[in-house]
């Protein structure tokens, strides 16, 4: 039994994709487990999701583990026999500490990590460098809570080595290289693509938007800036906001530039190739300058990504913000690159 722990909608769909790349494996040997985040715009999207998992034949439990007191406990108890029955482990998020907890019962011969974004350059390139799992845009925290974890940490980094008794998998559509023994899949969405679309093409030009403020590495003020700036250049007229972005946030943009704000019910992938979607497509450095080329292959659609700017970050952005933003944009293929918006460059646009 193929086993499954998702916790965003990129996730569950990446089980999709990786689950068609198995050819002949029926898909009722695959059980997604989704543990659920509380906000309101993430669950929408998995329950969307899960709808579309279900009609592949794959088995799906929800199962809270967050919100309520006792609630990660109970999910663990609940679980736990299916942690162990398993033969083949599948995760979205390594760096989440509730699957590292999971992980800690694993007896399963394989692993398989999916793609969660960009994220999972950094978890390949850390466990290359044989460093301890910290996303990206967090600063290194040596408090109570990650002493009391640091166990299930060290634990769960064992289970992503291969051994002997262990074969270890990475699923992406990300430029990675990988540590020796493990292997590295290419996802490259022919699951998106034979399901949906071909997509009817606009005339304009599409803007994403990205979390980067609400994580605390971008200033608002420069990300409004620069959102205007593009949506004027290249005559955007619609703005599809990230999953986690604030209404507030999103309130103030659509007064600022005047963009039609889209909240997405699934994945921007499934949107873009389902359709009506611009001819071109504009975005700050994120996942989708990587998966959108795949995604839209054939389309004509062309992605363009435009740079951060290092003044854009905020004094609490983790020391590597700069670097992997930049080194986001620098390995995505097929995309056209913009030069980073600056308020010099007013008069420019």
């Amino acid at each position: 039994m193929n086993l499954a722990f998702v916790e965003s909608p990129v996730q569950l769909l990446n089980v999709l994709e990786w689950t068609h790349s198995m050819g002949g494996q029926d898909p009722a040997a695959t059980t997604v487990v989704v543990l659920p985040p509380v906000d309101p715009m993430s669950r929408g999207q998995l329950r969307r999701m899960a709808e579309l998992a279900r009609d592949e034949g794959i088995t799906v439990r929800w199962q809270e583990a967050r919100g309520e007191s006792g609630a990660p406990l109970k999910a663990l108890r609940a679980l736990t026999g299916l942690v162990r029955r398993a033969d083949h482990i599948v995760i979205g998020d390594p760096f989440s500490r509730y699957v590292q907890l999971l992980l800690t019962l694993v007896r399963a011969p394989r692993l398989t990590v999916v793609d969660d974004g960009t994220a999972t350059m950094e978890f390949v390139a850390q466990l290359a460098r044989g460093e301890r799992l910290v996303r990206w845009h967090r600063r290194g925290s040596k408090g109570p809570r990650e002493l009391v974890l640091a166990p299930v940490t060290a634990t769960a980094r064992r289970r992503f080595t291969p051994s002997a008794n262990r074969t270890v998998e990475v699923f992406t559509a990300m430029p990675v290289e990988a540590p020796p023994g493990i292997t590295v899949s290419a996802n490259d969405f022919s699951w998106t693509r034979s399901r949906f679309g071909p997509p009817r093409i606009t005339k304009g030009a599409d803007l994403v938007g990205t979390s980067l403020v609400e994580t605390g590495v971008i200033d608002p003020v420069p990300y409004q800036e620069a959102v205007a700036a593009l949506a004027r250049t290249h005559g955007a007229t619609r703005y599809f906001a990230h999953r986690r972005e604030s209404a507030e946030k999103l309130h103030a943009l659509e007064a600022a530039t005047g963009l039609e704000i889209v909240r997405p019910d699934l994945p921007l992938e499934l949107i873009a190739r389902r359709g009506p979607i611009g001819r071109t497509v504009l975005s700050f450095p994120s996942t989708v300058v990587h998966t959108l080329p795949l995604a839209l292959a054939g389309t004509g659609v062309k992605v363009a990504v435009c740079d951060i700017a290092p003044e854009w970050l905020r004094d609490t952005a983790s020391p590597r913000a700069q670097g992997f933003l930049s080194g986001v944009t620098e390995t995505a293929r097929d995309v056209q690159r913009l030069a980073p918006w600056r308020a010099t460059a007013v008069t420019e646009a």
